[in-house]
Order: structure tokens, then C-alpha cells, then sequence
């Protein structure tokens, strides 16, 4: 067993800031050379931001029904807008694509102007976006204004849980980004179920215009819980210069920067990779799920997206509960159960000789999926704290196109191999996924992945 190192010590309040950064998990921490110990004032824990927290969770169900409402409206733009369903799914992937690469400007921003600001500012121009949307004349204009409601809804969630990693001691922070998620997990429910009534009972616009109501409404509400915080809450970090005569920053430069910085952590390039390859072996088979029922067992569209919100209801099941399973079950038993339990219900998806079996699994790979991904997602918060902005962004970033490169590669063989098999191929690589991630973790601990069970 390797020598044991000297923990860090832990940095000093920051000037920009005021506030002394959470140190980084002991496990994941560099060797340093000892040095004489220096008088320290005790530091008092802070208090969690229920309201604020409460707030964030408002966006990010705004941001989740805006993400999910057009998967089930699919058929009525189809018919709409005289186009295929292949052309019509091009709502989803242009929203996706935006999501995913302006992760690389919000991050940043987030840094430089404040997280809980700049997401009250993505908020009102997500009901602008949204607005948009309702308003658009045709197929073209429609893919336009989805381009950038993608755009303006990427900065909500990943800077939500960056600014909860600020503010939020590391060993209380997972059971809090759980109960954080319920806001997006009920917005991917809502959102699946809105577009699949509308689809049969309401014009297709009614939708984008209550959203874009939504997003103005949290907007208006965040805005005022950020004047109640203290100013350590919603404090900036100073950009650095980049090197330009008199010291001017260029803002694409300064992002190359910050995102070059994190990714020279080698436990950020693990977690990045990890979170791509899941995000294409979760979404690549789960956005073919809908159509393997459909096909197989003849259940309208409506009745499918029904079942999908079970999804919901699993993640919602580990929500109440992450307190308990993460203090009994430690980060790679998470990672690992998640992995079995997702697997699992793409099998049983693939060959039950019932509908009927569609329900429970649906369940069961909601609970398996945020098992897995609050783990990632606590990481995310962690892996590079003195950017940690930059750093949720880079996770978001790699976890949409992770997810659109999934969803690719399984629309180029579902032809021939069929549906059944795409969610097999999902089930084999979600295992690999995990595997690798704890077994990349036990070299990082520097210890047999035996004795890695459990968080301290």
C-alpha cells in the first residue's frame, strides 16, 4: 500500500470572494510538502439556503419541461408542418446541440458575473426564447427558435449545482443536489406529459407559451431571493488577464483558459469521459423506447408518455431517500447499483412479453439513473473547485454530447438491427460505464476497488 500523504491544507478566504473554498475530499487531494502550522480563526459552517435552493429547483423544472416538451409533439409538428418525423425531430436535436456547446460561455460567466445572477438572467431570456417558439410561422422558424431556447436554458442547471458546490459543505452536498434535482425531474415528467396531451387536444403552441410564462415568473422570483442573500452567496470571481496589451481580457481566450485548467486535473478528465460515455448509453437506447413499445405492442403515443414519466417517479424515489442510500451505500455502490438497475430495465424493456412490464422498469431506471448520476454530478461539483463554474459547464457540455452522439450512432443501426438490440447494446454499455469509473476511482484512492465501498 502506498505511503499515506500529507492532506492539503485548506486555502485561505478568498479575496474575491470572502469566502474560504470547500477543500477537496481527502481521498482525491495532491501530496504537499508540510509546512508549519498557522494560526487559523474558526470558520462557522453555513447555514443551507433553503429559500434559494428552492428557487434553482423552479428554474430547473422550467429548464426540464422546456427540454423534454417536444419529444411526444413529434407526430403533431409532423402533421402540422406537412414534413416527416425524422424532419421534425430536428426540434430536438438543434435544442440539444445548443445546450450542449453553450456550456462553454455560461460556465465562465457564471464565474465572472456570479452564478445566481447570470441563471436569473438565462431565465428571462428563456421565456423570450420560449415565446418564440409559440410565435414561429413555420418548420424553419421553429427550428431557429429552438436553437436558441437551447441556448438560453443550458446556464440554468449547471450553474445551479456549481453555485451549490460554492455555498454547500462537500460531505452535506449530494443529499442537497438530490433534493435540487426533484425540480428537474418533475419538469422532464411535466414536460413529456404536456407535449403528449397537447399533441391530441390542444394547438401545438400552448405549450411554448405556458413555458415561456414559467421561465418569466422564476426569473422575476430569483431575482429577489438573490437580494436577500449574503453577499459571499453571490460574490464574483475576478477574471484573469490573458496576456492582451493593458491587461484586457478576451473573453474566448479566458474560456480556452478556464477550460484547459480543468481538464489538467486528471480526476476531471475521469469524470468528463465517464459522463459522456453515459450520457450515449443511457439516452441513446432510452430515446428509442417510446418507439419500441409503439411498434411492438401497438400503444398510442400518448399511453407511452405516460409510462416514460415513470422514469420520473424513480428518480423522485432516490430524491427523497439520497440522505439514506448515500450514507449506507457509499459512491461506488451507487454507481455500480445504478448501472445493474438501468441495465436491467432496458433488458426487461427489450423482451417482456407484456406492455405491462414497461411500468415497473421504467421505475427502476429512473432510480438507477440518478443513483449513477447525482454520484457524477457531486464529482462535477468537486473535481476542479477553484473553477467550478467552468467545471459543471465542461460536465454538462460532455453529457449533452454524449447524449446526441448516442442517439446518432442508434439511429444508424436501428434500421437494420431494431429496436430490441439498440437497448441491449445500452444495457452492456452502461455496465462497461460503471466498471470503469469505480476502477479508475480505486487507482486515483491508490487502493484495491475491495476496499473502496464506501465515502468518508
Amino acid at each position: 500500500m502506498p505511503e499515506p500523504t500529507v492532506p492539503a491544507a485548506v486555502p485561505a478566504a478568498s479575496p474575491a470572494t470572502g469566502a474560504a473554498p470547500h477543500p477537496t475530499p481527502p481521498e482525491f487531494q495532491q501530496p504537499v510538502t508540510p509546512q508549519p502550522a498557522t494560526p487559523q480563526p474558526a470558520v462557522p459552517v453555513p447555514a443551507i439556503p433553503v429559500l434559494a435552493i428552492a428557487g434553482l429547483a423552479l428554474a430547473a423544472m422550467a429548464s426540464g419541461v422546456s427540454l423534454r416538451l417536444a419529444d411526444a409533439l413529434l407526430p403533431r409538428l409532423a402533421r402540422e408542418f406537412n414534413i416527416s418525423l425524422g424532419e421534425a425531430a430536428q426540434v430536438i436535436t438543434v435544442f440539444a446541440v445548443a445546450y450542449g456547446l453553450s456550456q462553454l460561455l455560461f460556465g465562465p460567466l457564471g464565474d465572472r458575473f456570479g452564478k445566481y445572477r447570470v441563471i436569473a438572467w438565462a431565465c428571462l431570456a428563456s421565456a423570450l426564447t420560449s415565446l418564440l417558439c409559440a410565435l414561429a410561422p413555420g418548420h424553419h422558424s421553429l427550428l431557429v427558435a429552438r436553437l436558441a431556447a437551447g441556448a438560453t436554458a443550458a446556464a440554468v442547471i449547471p450553474l445551479a449545482m456549481a453555485w451549490i458546490g460554492d455555498v454547500v459543505p462537500y460531505e452535506r452536498r449530494q443529499p442537497v443536489l438530490a433534493r435540487f434535482l426533484i425540480g428537474q425531474i418533475f419538469g422532464f415528467a411535466i414536460g413529456v406529459w404536456a407535449g403528449g396531451y397537447t399533441a391530441e387536444h390542444w394547438p401545438w403552441r400552448t405549450p411554448f407559451f405556458a413555458v415561456a410564462g414559467f421561465f418569466l415568473l422564476v426569473a422575476g422570483v430569483l431575482q429577489w431571493v438573490r437580494r436577500g442573500l449574503p453577499a459571499a452567496m453571490v460574490a464574483t470571481t475576478a477574471a484573469q488577464p490573458t496576456g492582451r496589451p493593458g491587461g484586457a481580457v478576451n473573453p474566448v481566450r479566458a474560456a480556452l483558459h478556464e477550460f484547459q485548467a480543468v481538464w489538467a486535473h486528471r480526476w476531471a478528465r475521469v469524470v468528463l469521459v465517464t459522463i459522456f460515455f453515459e450520457g450515449a448509453a443511457v439516452y441513446g437506447p432510452f430515446a428509442f423506447i417510446a418507439s419500441h413499445l409503439h411498434q411492438r405492442f401497438g400503444l398510442p403515443l400518448s399511453t407511452v408518455g405516460g409510462l416514460v414519466m415513470g422514469f420520473a417517479l424513480g428518480g423522485l424515489g432516490f430524491a427523497l431517500a439520497a440522505r439514506l442510500l448515500v450514507h449506507r451505500l457509499g459512491e461506488v455502490v451507487l454507481v455500480r447499483t445504478g448501472a445493474v438497475f438501468m441495465a436491467a430495465a432496458l433488458v426487461t424493456i427489450a423482451t417482456a412479453p407484456a406492455w405491462g412490464w414497461a411500468v415497473p422498469a421504467c421505475v427502476l431506471m429512473g432510480l438507477g439513473f440518478y443513483m449513477m448520476h447525482n454520484t457524477m454530478q457531486t464529482h462535477a461539483t468537486q473535481m476542479a473547485p477553484e473553477r467550478r463554474g467552468a467545471a459543471v459547464a465542461a460536465f454538462a457540455a460532455c453529457f449533452f454530447l454524449g447524449q446526441s452522439a448516442g442517439v446518432g450512432l442508434a439511429g444508424l443501426v436501428v434500421g437494420s438491427t431494431g429496436t430490441g438490440w439498440v437497448l441491449g447494446a445500452g444495457a452492456a454499455g452502461l455496465l462497461a460505464v460503471a466498471w470503469a469509473f469505480n476502477r479508475q476511482r480505486g487507482r486515483v484512492l491508490g487502493l484495491g476497488l475491495g476496499s473502496v465501498t464506501r465515502t468518508a
